[in-house]
């Protein structure tokens, strides 16, 4: 059985005074949805004038599609907050939709036909005009129905007062935003060991529609009519049918340091990819992409979780100039049994594991390590409940439960 350890620097704050200091965790969510129609199928309408400009509205937006919604809370110090934020939000959306329903899961609706799925629209500006073309060239590059899927992300951060406590024990040279940088991506390197939890307890995408694999065959077993399941699966989203982008393995973007993560994606903005210049960046005067790198830009950049800062610079380049600022961790699949999507124990299970995450040793993740990662990731999201699923650890198989 797996068994997880803290190094020493946590008895610091085991005592209940220096305890106070995580009241000052800073927490909110972005969770998206589709929206149908009443009879099950993904809703071809407009995005409701009723919910705002989704260009500049900071709570109610969407994502790739015009039919994919995002909400988003703002952070707060009170883990009821966001939460709270959020079903205002859902209720007040569901009002305005006319007829039209939330879908409650990850994986999406009967949707039709790939060409049938209609990015979002932002309007004409030059500001709009870039995330839609952005998008244009995700459907070019993987397929429309991908972008359909939705999930919830958790964006984490801790307190200011926190780091100078945790220096004092733990020393460290340079200044103390490279420390707090670097704890960050020792806690970002433990979660890609460790993250497969999330989708082991709260994964919630064992079967799809048939619709989503748009003809393209699968290992799935037919559960219904129209309806594909693993039956050991947790997380169908996560899994090599979900998110994913192979051309980036090629890269090796790494976390196991500020400025090679930086360096990284900014190496993957600039080489081009040899079959995304084949599919072309214009048809005559229309964009299909915004380049033919292997990212158009670094949201592009699929990981589990990721380091981010608030900035108006290029998000690799904030990164690089001012540090870390919080982490978007990105493994939520929707609880279908939850309105909101998300259960308030899903978010004090994502603190205990954040904060295991940033207490527990970290040293850099070889590339016989990344590819023992994600291998567990592949097991848990696809055999998760299978009883006698057994994880690798260093090279050696070791039972699950």
């Amino acid at each position: 059985m797996l068994k997880f350890t803290c190094c020493s620097s946590v008895r610091q704050f085991s005592d209940p005074a220096q305890a106070q200091v995580f009241r000052g965790i800073q927490r909110g969510f972005e969770r998206e949805c589709l929206r149908v129609d009443r009879s099950g199928q993904m809703a071809r309408t407009p995005h409701p004038a009723a919910l705002g400009a989704k260009l500049t509205h900071p709570w109610i937006t969407t994502d790739y599609a015009e039919a994919l919604l995002e909400f988003i809370t703002p952070a707060s110090t009170d883990p009821a907050y966001p939460l709270d934020f959020l079903t205002d939000i859902h209720r007040f959306a569901a009002q305005q939709l006319g007829g039209e329903y939330l879908w409650a899961g990850s994986m999406p609706c009967r949707i039709g036909m790939d060409a049938d799925i209609a990015i979002a629209n932002y309007g004409s500006s030059n500001a709009a005009r870039f995330k839609m073309v952005y998008r244009e060239g995700l459907g070019l590059r993987y397929g429309r129905a991908m972008q359909t899927i939705a999930g919830a992300h958790y964006n984490w951060s801790l307190p200011q007062e926190f780091w100078p406590q945790l220096r004092e024990c733990c020393g460290g040279s340079g200044s103390e935003q490279d420390f707090i940088s670097a704890r960050y991506f020792g806690l970002i390197r433990n979660f890609l060991r460790y993250g497969w939890l999330v989708p082991y307890l709260f994964g919630a995408s064992p079967a799809l529609c048939k619709s989503f694999l748009q003809g393209h065959p699968s290992d799935l077993t037919e559960l219904a009519p129209g309806t594909l399941h693993g039956p050991f699966a947790t997380s169908l989203r996560m899994s090599d049918l979900g998110y994913q982008n192979h051309a980036q393995d090629k890269l090796g973007i790494g976390f196991n340091s500020l400025a090679e993560y930086t360096q990284a994606l900014e190496l993957a903005i600039r080489t081009p990819d040899p079959y995304y210049t084949e599919l072309s960046v214009h048809d005559g005067e229309r964009w299909k992409q915004l380049s033919d790198s292997i990212l158009q830009l670094e949201a592009e950049f699929y990981a589990p979780i990721r380091p981010k800062r608030v900035s108006e610079l290029r998000p690799a380049k904030a990164l690089a100039t001012l540090g870390v600022q919080y982490v978007e961790m990105r493994l939520f699949d929707l609880n279908p049994f939850i309105a909101i999507g998300i259960a308030p124990e899903q978010s004090l299970f994502a603190d205990a594991l954040l904060l295991m995450c940033l207490f527990r040793d970290s040293p850099p993740i070889t590339s016989r390590e990344q590819g023992e990662n994600d291998e567990n990731k592949h097991r848990v999201v696809t055999r998760g409940r299978q009883p006698d699923l057994q994880l690798l650890l260093h090279n050696r198989e070791q039972p699950l439960r």
